[in-house]
């Protein structure tokens, strides 16, 4: 469903943290882009040996948290490197620095610096800037619903289109058990769509959807931060995003425009990338 309309106040408020995330973001992502052109080094590993952490990611968070609380020192900050910074203002910044570090690690250039603004829980501004080419995605809430641009320029959604002839953008979570439950839930979904990419970022993956570079989006094991700004693009841009309990133990999210959500949507469960009991409340809802 399209994002409803922002009650009195918020709108004028969320084109404000858009602007402040946008200015932030470039910010981050020039320190990004600078240490790309290093020696890029692992710094620590998280849930995995493969999810990992590198020097410039902990730069990156560190500058973005603290040029967002000089603006806004009352303001809360989820970051996905640093500790949670709690504020008193109601608005809370959800930040992932490098969106795709892997693929910052090994020179891909696909990686993006990710970061929305919630107010009293609702996400209501989102930026994702593609370090490498530069490109700015960012939508805010406004009157009558919200708006997604690219470099200033309105994007929406590809149109209808068969389910055999959807391009699916996926991912991979960093736990060998849940990604041999995604591989199996990908066997089963792939024959019945027109091909899969798996570029490694989601807030990127959300906005390609938006862009109509892609038809739609799977992936468990995703974060708050990875998809709270890229998210917000895409439904602004006509998708519409679920999160559901994945067959692997984790957070499944599905993301499609609105006009096919429903299509994909029940060929994602039919292929089993969520967890058994939602499957199997469709199927009493069928009957």
């Amino acid at each position: 469903m399209p994002e409803p309309a922002p009650e009195p106040g918020t709108a004028d408020l969320a084109e404000e943290l858009a602007g402040l995330a946008l200015e932030v973001a470039r910010a981050a992502a020039a320190l990004v882009r600078d240490r790309a052109t290093r020696h890029v080094e692992v710094a620590a590993t998280k849930s995995s040996d493969i999810d990992v952490v590198t020097e410039a990611d902990r730069a990156s968070e560190e500058l973005i948290r603290g040029l967002l609380l000089q603006r806004r020192p009352d303001d809360a900050v989820l970051g996905e490197e640093g500790e949670d910074h709690p504020g008193t203002s109601g608005v809370r910044w959800v930040v992932d620095p490098i969106d795709g570090t892997v693929n910052f690690l090994y020179g891909i250039p696909e990686y993006a610096v990710s970061i929305a603004a919630e107010v009293r829980g609702e996400v209501v501004a989102g930026v994702v800037l593609d370090v490498a080419a530069g490109t700015e995605y960012v939508a805010h809430l406004r009157p009558g619903g919200a708006v997604a641009t690219r470099d200033g320029q309105p994007i929406g959604v590809r149109g209808p289109a068969p389910l055999s002839q959807k391009l699916v953008a996926t991912g991979f979570s960093y736990s060998s058990a849940v990604r041999a439950a995604q591989g199996r839930a990908l066997l089963a979904l792939l024959p019945r769509i027109r091909d899969i990419r798996r570029r490694g970022s989601c807030a990127l993956d959300l906005c390609h959807l938006a862009e109509g570079t892609v038809d739609a989006y799977v992936e468990e094991g995703v974060n708050h931060w990875d998809h709270a700004a890229g998210g917000l693009v895409a439904r602004a841009a006509g998708a519409r995003t679920e999160l559901l309990p994945g067959a692997g133990g984790l957070e499944l999210l599905v993301c499609a425009p609105e006009h096919g959500f429903e299509e994909f949507r029940t060929a994602v469960l039919d292929a089993g990338f969520a967890a058994a009991d939602v499957a199997r409340g469709r199927e009493s809802a069928r009957e």
